[in-house]
């Protein structure tokens, strides 16, 4: 309808520029557009004197238009519009081949119908205006001569690594346009903005057809899992798991996690409505030491359209180091001793303890040899900083010199420990940690006032914050979970302190006769966290329950985990994912670290790879320009299976330290959760470099639009506009408007 109205498609006047032919001034036009005005205005007062000014007016409006459109044809408006010119552009055509593509949908496969496009005659109308070249991608772009050779065995599909590709080869080419058919599938998750902007400075507008259905109608999908990359051994492990679901909603399906053929955990699962995003979260034993290669599936549905994206594969590895916890605790009672129990059934968590039996007395247990801490409390950040977490129990501030004082505070903030403050008569602010230092990482605020600890009972339970926290967890069920906490033992006595910081978080809370205070609340601090435990009472959950209960020991563990687990060594190898799905390119960053946790400038950082079917590489990592003491590199893995990087820093010839960092890599596996068109993604590209996202049916009308292009060897053409059907149609329905309403008035 468009073009039938203003004789060309919208593209033409988008990029197009209004000129006047006829050769006279435009400034001529406006002057006898304003005297018609002026005239017939002065002619409609003298001919009809009674009429109302409403009337007068609509019809001086319709006469004035009328001959002003008479006037605009006279001087011959038209377009000036840039085109490419014939047979002197290229146009490049670019075509999915990865095996989403071959995803069948009501009619066929999708690479079957953008195969039937081009054969069809598009490419032959490309071809009789421009020099057509063909490709297909897939990891990379590769040229092909006939449509024949798309055949959808790609496993794999980088739209935006082919596109770089494209405009790096064509740089000195005059390349017209680029059309893209696709699905929109992405390996590598969406085209990177560099890339965007590469095409954009070159003027090289990219059209897209989109293909497949933009809604499944019955699908199951895992949408992401989240594990943690490294754990302990026998830690309690949450996975969380984001689904979506079409077609299914309230019905019951069974998502399991697997080691192997072994399920490590599972639970009926009740969907959310069609097309809602739901969360869901497994709780798992993380095991023995090594790697798991973990898969969380769904239980396939009846009339599935994709049976692929059901599960999802995920990568943990389990340490065999074993935490070292420092408790210090200024005087004997039964908290300090249900701890020790509790932890020491713990096989993960070693707990070096010392109470002060009295004034100048220490009973040191749990230590290396006889000589660990014999010298007290330590006083040197090497000394301190070879633990991982520290407890300070019913222990006055005072204790602790200045130096020790801000040694515990650097133990978070530097060494990136943790660090439980628990309640007593001699914590928090009855010890007059408000006045130190330390006050500044608690997560509470103290009131400065003493008498704050009582012994009186106090009833726990959990805050919604707390409702998923693995510290709290004493039942896999959320819900069951905070019912249980409602029948947990009161507590013997509480601490009263101020409200959460800001950042903080309040995982449990206690009723007591003054009121609701925080009982758990955590923050991190620095590289490290920090938690307050306000109570010294939790012993009564191991007394006041049956001996096989395991609530007290199952708590203390998991807090004592959350302390120490995440604190660093002095060298830590990370990667972003160490499942590679579809890519073999492994970014590796190492934080080296002196004994005192200071960032090591200048260190000699090496990763030996040892991989499948011999594989074997050095890789020389350099300095982070941003974040001393920190080293990355880059490597490719080359083939599909387990890996481990053995990292090793070294200064002025001397081992700081060595870390090692296993990851893996899989093939096949992105492809299989593109079910619906990645509509967006093909939108956006078209729109932010200039092109335009087309639908099968309309890839007919390319070649005209591709035409337009500002790209190649271009020419300036000149489209008349005064002959379009929409200026004799205006001028018909003008005059036609006014001898109806003059009729409606009698005056005919």
């Amino acid at each position: 309808m468009f073009e039938f109205l203003f004789k060309y498609p919208s593209s033409v006047f988008a990029k197009g520029k209004l000129v006047l032919l006829a050769g006279w001034p435009s400034w001529l036009l406006l002057l006898l557009a304003l005297l018609v005005a002026v005239g017939l205005a002065w002619l409609m007062w003298k001919n009809q004197p009674g009429w109302s000014k409403l009337r007068s007016g609509l019809l001086w409006a319709l006469q004035a238009a009328v001959v002003c459109t008479l006037l605009l044809m006279l001087w011959q408006p038209a377009l000036s519009v840039s085109a490419l010119k014939p047979q002197q552009n290229i146009v490049a055509i670019v075509v999915d081949n990865s095996s989403s593509m071959k995803r069948t949908d009501a009619d066929g496969t999708r690479l079957d119908a953008a195969k039937k496009i081009l054969d069809s005659g598009l490419l032959k109308d490309l071809e009789k205006r421009f020099q057509v070249r063909l490709y297909s991608i897939d990891q990379g772009l590769h040229r092909i001569a006939k449509t024949d050779a798309l055949t959808g065995d790609s496993t794999v599909s980088k739209i935006g690594e082919g596109l770089k590709q494209l405009t790096a080869e064509s740089s000195g080419l005059p390349v017209g346009a680029v059309l893209l058919l696709s699905d929109g599938a992405d390996s590598a998750g969406g085209i990177d903005r560099q890339t965007i902007v590469d095409i954009r400075s070159q003027r090289i507008p990219v059209h897209t057809i989109g293909f497949g259905k933009e809604q499944l109608t019955k699908d199951l999908e895992i949408r992401n899992v989240d594990v943690p990359l490294r754990a302990l051994a026998d830690a309690r492990l949450s996975a969380v798991v984001r689904l979506r679901n079409r077609g299914y909603g309230g019905q019951r399906t069974r998502l399991e996690i697997r080691d192997g053929v072994k399920i490590l955990a599972a639970k009926d699962v009740t969907l959310a409505k069609d097309g809602k995003e739901q969360t869901e979260s497994l709780l798992f034993n993380a095991g023995i030491a090594g790697a798991r290669h973990l898969n969380v599936g769904l239980k396939l549905m009846d009339g599935e359209e994709n049976q692929a994206n059901n599960s999802m594969s995920r990568f943990v590895v389990v340490e065999s180091r074993k935490p070292r916890v420092l408790y210090i605790e200024g005087e004997p009672r039964w908290e300090f001793k249900f701890i020790r129990r509790a932890v020491e059934e713990d096989r993960s968590l070693q707990l070096i303890t010392m109470l002060r039996v009295t004034q100048n007395k220490i009973l040191r247990q749990g230590g290396a040899n006889a000589k660990e801490l014999e010298a007290g409390f330590p006083t040197t950040a090497e000394e301190l900083f070879q633990y991982d977490g520290l407890i300070i129990g019913s222990v006055d501030a005072g204790y602790f010199s200045l130096t020790q004082q801000e040694l515990i505070r650097q133990f978070a903030d530097r060494r990136g420990g943790g660090v439980l403050f628990l309640g007593g008569r001699s914590s928090l602010g009855d010890g007059g940690y408000d006045k130190t230092g330390m006050a500044e990482m608690l997560p509470v605020t103290l009131t400065g006032n003493k008498g704050t600890f009582e012994r009186d009972l106090a009833i726990p339970s959990v805050t919604p914050a707390g409702k998923d926290s693995l510290i709290l967890r004493l039942l896999e069920d959320p819900d069951k979970n905070v019912e249980r906490w409602k029948t947990m033992p009161k507590l013997a006595d509480f601490q009263a302190t101020g409200k959460a910081k800001p950042g903080a978080v309040v995982l449990a809370e206690m009723s007591t006769p003054k009121g609701v205070f925080p009982l758990l609340t955590v923050q991190n601090y620095g590289r490290g966290r920090v938690a307050v435990f306000a109570t010294s009472g939790s012993w009564r959950w191991q007394m006041t329950q049956p001996k096989e209960d395991t609530t007290h020991e199952m708590f203390w563990q998991q807090l004592l985990r959350w302390i120490s687990s995440a604190t660093q060594g002095q060298v830590v190898s990370s990667t972003p994912n160490p499942l590679l799905a579809d890519d073999g390119k492994l970014p590796i960053r190492v934080d080296v670290r002196e004994k005192n946790y200071l960032p090591v400038a200048d260190a000699d950082v090496t990763a030996r790879i040892l991989g499948p079917a011999g594989v074997a590489a050095q890789v020389k990592l350099t300095p982070d320009p941003v974040t001393p003491g920190v080293y990355v590199g880059l490597w490719n893995a080359p083939a599909v299976g387990d890996y481990v990087a053995e990292v090793e820093a070294l200064r002025n010839g001397q081992k700081v330290g060595s870390d090692a960092l296993l990851f893996r890599r899989e093939d096949g596996v992105t492809e299989n959760f593109y079910s619906e068109q990645n509509k967006e993604l093909l939108e956006k590209l078209a729109e932010e470099t200039g092109g335009k996202y087309w639908k099968p049916e309309d890839a007919k009308k390319l070649p005209t639009e591709i035409s337009f292009s500002e790209a190649g060897i271009t020419t300036r053409e000149t489209y008349d506009l005064w002959n379009m059907p929409f200026f004799f149609l205006l001028l018909l329905a003008m005059r036609a408007g006014e001898w109806l309403l003059r009729r409606k008035w009698g005056a005919v």
